[in-house]
């Protein structure tokens, strides 16, 4: 059973993991584009106090919305909620793995051709396509029109947004108003396909247990994750403070 909880200003979707494959499943055959991005700790802080509000309202505008933060997961237990969390990297898998739904078709858009024949390898019951999308795609060029035009023409019925945070979302929002008779789910799943393809090593499992795979990232890419977990990351905790002093949850 879905429930979906208002945290810190975002409807997020909650449920058993069969029920949120469910879910997406469901939007996959859906007769419209639904949009589902995953929140973490570094996207609440970002929507707070980081970004333009036309990428906030991008943002807050996904049809669906997943936990993807242990640590938001304990915060909204702080406000008895249950938020379910997983990773995008998990969600994906998730759907991977569930029976009777071979016959969707999964693109990918963000990833390099040699991660698109290693998902096709690791998965060969499934079939995947790759969306070519240019290095440092920027927004409102025509290299960005252009990418966006090729992933709402192409026939999927699950697209894997692999572009980072926030212009995965953006780029996801672009192609839903591009494809308004089209059906289908986009999932915002950042370095999933990183993972899934074995491009990037995952943290062992007991440091997925007790909610450490941030530091695991952290300290295999700490040049380029310093900031956003030693720095950025500790403010959503003052983020939460101000809501509750507020009676919002």
């Amino acid at each position: 059973m879905i429930e979906i909880h208002r945290f810190l200003d975002i409807p997020i979707s909650a449920g058993s993991i069969d029920d949120i494959v469910r879910l997406i499943v469901d939007a996959a055959r859906g007769d419209r584009t639904t949009v589902l991005v995953t929140p973490n700790v570094h996207h609440v802080v970002a929507l707070d106090q980081q970004l333009p509000m036309e990428t906030v309202a991008v943002y807050r505008s996904a049809d669906l919305f997943l936990c993807d933060s242990k640590v938001l997961a304990r915060l909204g237990r702080w406000s008895h909620l249950e938020l379910t969390p997983r990773t995008g990297t998990d969600r994906v898998a998730d759907v991977l793995a569930a029976p009777g739904n071979r016959d969707l078709v999964i693109a990918m858009a963000g990833p390099t051709p040699a991660q698109a024949e290693a998902m096709a390898a690791r998965f060969p019951d499934w079939r995947f396509s790759l969306i070519d999308i240019p290095a440092r795609l920027v927004r409102d060029t025509p290299e960005w029109q252009a990418a966006v035009l090729a992933a709402a023409q192409a026939e999927w019925q699950i697209l894997l947004s692999c572009l980072s945070f926030p212009k995965q979302e953006l780029f996801a929002a672009d192609v839903r108003a591009a494809r308004p008779d089209k059906g289908g789910v986009i999932l915002c799943v950042g370095a999933a396909v990183d993972f899934l393809s074995g491009s990037l090593p995952r943290a062992p499992q007991s440091w997925q247990r007790f909610g450490l795979e941030w530091l695991h990232r952290l300290l295999s890419e700490p040049r380029r994750l310093w900031r956003r977990y030693l720095v950025d990351g500790p403010k959503v905790f003052l983020i939460y403070l101000r809501r509750v002093r507020a009676g919002e949850p």
